[in-house]
């Protein structure tokens, strides 16, 4: 009902349902006050518009029953003043704790009768001075005067900011409810430090003392309920300066509202007062960027006025030279990498604070714009955070349509937030559940929602939270990057008025491009493409950016998307589905902004983005089944009669592959275990289609080859474990043909092997296809096929044990299947011999992994490091559950097995070593593979060092899935550890 409507109207007497009253307590209560709905309809009606009416009802009866003989002259006034009755019902069906407040002090009622008006900030200060100044009557009697005024305070303000939603009152701007209650923050400390002085100085003079306001209470852009920040600055740092605003803080929390000192310098570990050289001292030498960030909002609020100003006056300047510092960039990421942590999975949808789309991700982009330009423009030397918008906006940082919805949607998500922590005066972001109808329609009428035409007021929320939420999302970026790309003239890079050329480079610097002119020019030719792909690109760039700055490597990350925009001009498709699948576009900046090695190959089979996206089973990079694809590609390759293209068309799907497996790695779909799996599943294929193609060339007339031929893995591809530098270990074996003689057999077979290693390993942009028969008998000096009869009698007779201890990891990769399986029951005679080992062997193994650590080490690699023959690392791992194969294989039959894990697992479940050492052996292995399969996909190249500290380092922890804050020195500090616990277990078993 519409309070505006003529009274004639209104008077129709309404039932109480239409009034909000469905509590079976209504009429009871209305009875408890003398009113009835013919009698007290326009009451009744204002009672109507509360956010709560049956709310507001219990509470005018509490209210009657408190006053006595006084509710007389409150009823009277409901019945003739309508601003009382707006701001009366306004506070009581919006605050249980205000209603509280009004039946504990029943004379503050008064306080909203009449015209009201918001008390000055001098009048504040008098009113609190005048409190404190009042003898006291009573132990604690100061502290319920204190806490009586600032709730009577607050209530006025609150009946002023809610009355518009029953009687149509003035709305009171976003602005001015801030910055008010900053002012009553103010004039409290001011007492509260009165108190405080009095109580620890007694008659003494009181020390010089400072209180210094942060955050929104700095800001003067203060919440109902809210913590106030302070930091304390004294003109000495002696005890009692200490004990006076120790004891400060104190009175304060107990009368007003939580008093926080953990912005200080060392925070909570740090003195409570410092001077203001030492506060000038610790900026200059050890303050973080969050403390510069922190000191935007810091405003002298209580205190020596003098030494406030000499704080901001000697801080300032450090504030707006903050992103000239080194750590700058690495600071900033984290910071927001650590908020967005804190937020539960299971309420970050509600969260209005922390939350995707809410109030910090406003305030954290105009703060980081802030600490960027600011150094050249003093215009953004501002505390709050629509003036520091408007600031963004005037000086062309920040478009002024993006300007004005940022700040429509910021000031949305605050009206809320005040209306939720006003309910209870509890200090809190979080919305109701959204299936909560009741608490969220009530949210509703408290934040002025009315229905529209096509929804009621509890729909209109809903639409209005999920728009203000991705709006917010969505403009989080544009803050960034649009004023940028604006400035961007088709003709170059030609600034407009807006960003200067030097102003763009600080920005891009500041959000982790350590090359911003080649950025710009990198966006200068992705925008100024022509027609349509120009148009697309400009819409696009804002998010990706966005997502492309919280890579480890934006630069390299734009380069790439740049190259393959550029060569998926021809393809339609692509850029539509980086518009419309952000889940697409939003992977794709990931990986593109942490390897080297994927780009390249995204080049080549750009379908595979495609499959970034989600299918209905899950993500369509995993609806592929590794043996499927690699039949396909075997068979694909065996259409062709002319080896080349054969092994060209392998090459090509495993190109597909490659990319498919790598991107699901880094996108952490997948299990370091599924990646070795796949790899090596598609290597085994190439070699397969390649030795089908190369038998076929070769066979002779008669088309009947003179031998069979089978490869057999070694090492990582016997074990299944490849990674994605890894060579193929092979030998190659045959068998003459019916007929045939050896000689003629094993030239053949020869001319096939050399043949299919010569065209795999054909220079090409693709990652190598390098087949390695060095561990052959004989090495480089033995010929590189035998005969199976051939093998079995130099392994009868002249295996040595390092020839024996390879044999382990011999597996059937391709070619005759019947051949291969002979070849590995031959063989097993020799790898898992009857009585084991004898003690000579394992003292030779241990003599020649000793040579191999002092020897094959690269020079100047980092033993503690290198994730193959580092301390702790594979070959570690490897030698220690190969000398167990070795010696207790005969025993264990689980132990006649290729793969590292299952072998080290059955080692376990044989007690031949204790679980807690296979766990730590396991780890360390699966840590080193994660580690050495990173090096490759950021480097593009083979590599088993880990890089020191820095963006390397930082690329490669992500890469191995290191998610806890992309922080490379944790994730080498894990790596150090894990191989250290592993590098013991290893001298445990292996040497002992």
């Amino acid at each position: 009902m519409d309070v505006n409507q003529p009274v004639t109207q209104r008077s129709k007497v309404p039932s109480l349902g239409r009034l909000g009253l469905v509590d079976d307590r209504a009429n009871a209560n209305l009875a408890k006050l003398g009113w009835n709905v013919e009698s007290r309809v326009d009451v009744l009606w204002s009672l109507s518009r509360a956010p709560d009416a049956d709310a507001a009802l219990c509470a005018i009866v509490r209210l009657a029953e408190a006053l006595g003989d006084g509710w007389d002259e409150l009823n009277a006034a409901l019945a003739s003043d309508r601003g009382l009755r707006g701001r009366l019902f306004g506070v009581l069906g919006s605050s249980l704790a205000l209603g509280d407040h009004l039946v504990a002090n029943p004379q503050a009622w008064h306080l909203l009768q009449g015209s009201v008006r918001l008390p000055t900030v001098g009048q504040l200060g008098t009113a609190f001075a005048e409190c404190v100044a009042e003898p006291p009557r009573a132990a604690g009697s100061v502290v319920w005067r204190l806490r009586t005024l600032y709730r009577n305070r607050v209530l006025v303000l609150a009946a002023l900011d809610l009355a518009s939603t029953v009687e149509n009152e003035p709305v009171l701007p976003f602005s001015a409810i801030g910055a008010h209650l900053a002012d009553i923050a103010d004039a409290a400390l001011a007492a509260a430090l009165s108190v405080a002085e009095s109580t620890v100085c007694g008659d003494a003079t009181p020390p010089r003392l400072a209180v210094i306001a942060m955050g929104k209470c700095g800001a003067r852009e203060l919440n109902y309920v809210s913590d106030v920040d302070v930091i304390f600055v004294g003109e000495s740092a002696d005890p009692v300066s200490a004990r006076v605003a120790g004891e400060m803080m104190r009175l304060a929390s107990d009368a007003f509202f939580q008093v926080d000192a953990g912005l200080r310098p060392e925070g909570r570990h740090g003195e409570l007062v410092r001077t203001l050289d030492s506060h000038i001292t610790y900026y200059q030498q050890w303050a973080k960027t969050w403390e510069f960030q922190a000191l935007l909002k810091a405003r002298p609020a209580a205190g020596d006025a003098e030494l406030g100003k000499q704080y901001i006056a000697a801080l300032m300047p450090m504030v707006w030279t903050a992103c000239e510092r080194d750590d700058f960039v690495s600071e900033v990421q984290a910071m927001r990498r650590r908020v967005e942590q804190l937020v539960p999975a299971d309420v970050r949808t509600r969260e209005l604070k922390l939350g995707s789309g809410g109030l910090r991700d406003v305030e954290f982009a105009v703060q980081l714009l802030q600490l960027v330009h600011g150094r050249t423009d003093e215009s953004l030397h501002v505390a709050s955070t629509v003036d520091a918008l408007a600031a963004l906006g005037a000086g062309g940082y920040v478009g002024r349509d993006d300007t004005a919805n940022m700040t429509a949607s910021y000031e949305f998500l605050r009206l809320l937030e005040h209306r939720l922590q006003l309910q209870r005066l509890k200090r809190t972001h979080l919305l109701p559940a959204f299936d909560d109808d009741e608490a969220l329609r009530w949210l509703a009428r408290a934040a002025h929602i009315r229905p529209d035409g096509s929804h009621d007021a509890l729909g209109v929320l809903r639409e209005e939270l999920r728009r203000h939420a991705l709006r917010v999302s969505r403009l989080h970026a544009k803050l960034f990057y649009q004023p940028l790309l604006e400035s961007l003239a088709p003709e170059g890079l030609e600034f407009s008025e807006g960003m200067t050329p030097a102003a763009a480079e600080r920005q891009l610097a500041a959000l982790g491009y350590e090359a911003p002119q080649s950025a710009l020019t990198h966006l200068a030719a992705l925008i100024n493409q022509s027609g349509r792909r120009g148009r697309v690109q400009s819409v696009l760039l804002p998010r990706l950016l966005d997502w492309l700055s919280d890579t480890p490597d934006p630069d390299a990350g734009l380069l790439a998307y740049r190259r393959i925009s550029e060569a998926m001009v021809a393809h339609r498709w692509y850029l539509s589905t980086l518009r419309d699948k952000l889940a697409v576009a939003k992977r794709l900046m990931h990986v593109l902004g942490t390897s080297a090695y994927v780009p390249d190959l995204l080049m080549r089979a750009p379908e595979v983005i495609q499959n970034y996206s989600d299918g209905p089973s899950g993500p369509k990079l995993l609806d592929v089944d590794p043996e499927t694809v690699a039949g396909a590609l075997v068979a694909s390759a065996g259409r062709q009669i002319d080896p080349v293209r054969s092994i060209a068309i392998a090459r090509s799907l495993r190109r597909r592959e490659l990319a498919r497996i790598a991107s699901a790695d880094l996108l952490g779909m997948l299990e370091v275990t599924d990646v070795c799996a796949a790899l090596t599943s598609v290597w085994v294929a190439v070699l397969q289609a390649a030795l089908n193609a190369v038998i076929q060339a070769n066979l002779p007339d008669d088309g009947k080859a003179p031998a069979a031929i089978a490869v057999i893995g070694m090492g990582r591809l016997g074990g299944r474990e490849l990674g994605y530098g890894s060579d193929a270990d092979v030998l190659f074996v045959c068998e003459p043909a019916e007929g045939a003689q050896d000689s003629d057999a094993v030239r053949w077979a020869g001319a096939v092997a050399e043949q299919t290693r010569a065209l795999l390993g054909t220079a090409s942009s693709d990652p190598p296809l390098e087949v390695d028969a060095n561990l052959r008998p004989e090495g480089r000096s033995g010929p590189l096929v035998r005969t199976i009869a051939s093998y079995a009698a130099y392994y009868d007779q002249w295996a040595q044990p390092w020839e024996v201890q390879a044999l382990l990891r011999a597996d059937a990769v391709a070619g005759d299947p019947e051949l291969g399986r002979r070849f590995l029951l031959m063989i097993d005679k020799t790898r898992y011999p009857a009585d084991g080992v004898s003690p000579e062997t394992v003292l030779e193994i241990r003599r020649m992994k000793a040579r191999v650590d002092s020897e094959r080490l690269p020079r100047g690699a980092d033993p503690k490091t290198h994730t193959k023959l580092g301390r702790g690392g594979l070959a570690d791992i490897e030698w220690t559950v190969q000398l167990l194969q070795l010696r207790y294989a005969s025993d264990v039959e689980a132990l006649h097995n290729t793969s590292t894990l299952e072998s080290l697992d059955a080692a376990a479940e044989a007690a031949l070593i204790t679980a807690e050492d296979a766990d730590l052996l396991r780890e360390a292995w699966l840590t080193a593979t994660r580690a050495r399969n990173a090096l490759v996909l950021v480097r593009g190249k083979p590599s088993d060092q880990l890089p020191g500290p820095g963006r390397q380092l930082n690329t490669v922890a992500v890469a191995a899935g290191w998610q806890k804050n992309g922080d490379g020195g944790e994730f080498l500090d894990n790596y150090l550890r894990v191989t250290r616990r592993a590098k013991a277990v290893v001298h445990k078993i292996f040497d002992e």
